[in-house]
């Protein structure tokens, strides 16, 4: 079995004719006529139907199409996976990561690019990456479930988040010694409606929900994590984030026995053939992450 006939008829498929495909291949028309004709002499059977004006496939046509594409697609793929694996690790990585990690990637891109100096990396912050992966980025980390998709999922775990406040916000306002407490309180949030927040939390009693007021709302991590330093209000912040500034006296913990748990994933593409210096970015964030997160208590 000659495979460049078989390529060659794939592309006329693709194509949509010989014409094009003979422009796509940079060769004549009529060798590529020729090199489907002599496939359908090997194989004994006609592929296409050829009028003046089109081609079309017959039935034996379409199943050896839909056969010859997935195998000649797989054979491009192991010979691009070979190539790429004895070559030293180069190009370009798309990432997309929640704007709660804008403080921390920057330093584990650092690292990463030291071991890998050919290596460049392209970032995006937003909390929709699972639906840019494949198209826009190479791989995303998010936060949160997982809706049913052909995606790759790599779990790193659980992220926590806890109540914070600046100690100045707390001696003004005071303590709040019960969820309900909350209700009084300013609060410094991601999503509002109404000026009002709503907390899913879990504590002594299971889980629970706490509303307060949005005094500020913002999508962005570190404006969240700058206003509740500042004294702005409460805030439902990532232990990572925080943790480090509750030792430094920069915030306070509030109402410490609730917490909330968000499933915290990288997903890559589910293509056969991972690029070698995306699967090794995913296994370094994955690695970096997970005794990061578990060093501050935000992985469980």
């Amino acid at each position: 079995m000659d495979l460049n006939r078989a390529s060659t008829f794939v592309r006329v498929v693709e194509s949509g004719g010989f014409t094009r495909a003979a422009e796509a291949l940079g060769l004549p028309p009529s060798s590529v006529s020729r090199s489907v004709s002599r496939l359908e002499e090997e194989l004994g059977v006609t592929l296409l139907e050829r009028t003046t004006r089109k081609v079309a496939l017959t039935d034996a046509g379409r199943a050896y199409f839909e056969r010859a594409r997935d195998a000649l697609a797989g054979l491009e793929e192991a010979t691009a996976l070979a190539l790429d694996s004895a070559r030293e690790v180069h190009g370009l990585i798309r990432v997309a990561a929640p704007l709660d990690f804008a403080a921390k990637v920057g330093g584990l891109f650092a690292r990463f690019g030291v071991l890998y100096p050919r290596v460049r990396i392209e970032l995006a912050f937003t909390t929709n990456g699972g639906e840019l992966v494949g198209d826009v980025v190479d791989l995303a980390i998010t936060l949160g479930k997982l809706s049913d998709s052909a995606l790759v999922a790599r779990r790193l775990g659980d992220s926590i988040g806890q109540l914070y406040a600046a100690p100045a916000y707390l001696a003004m306002h005071g303590t709040p010694v019960t969820l309900a407490d909350l209700a009084e309180h300013e609060g410094v949030v991601t999503r509002a409606v109404a000026g009002e927040a709503r907390w899913e939390l879990t504590g002594p009693a299971g889980e629970e929900q706490a509303d307060i007021r949005g005094r500020l709302v913002g999508d962005h991590g570190q404006i969240i994590l700058d206003a509740t330093i500042a004294g702005l209000g409460i805030a439902l912040l990532p232990t990572f984030l925080a943790e480090p500034l509750v030792t430094t006296g920069a915030l306070a913990r509030v109402l410490p026995r609730y917490s909330n748990v968000t499933q915290l994933h990288v997903l890559t593409h589910a293509s056969r053939h991972l690029p070698r210096r995306v699967a090794l970015f995913r296994d370094f964030l994955a690695d970096a992450l997970s005794i990061s997160c578990k060093e501050h208590g935000a992985l469980r």
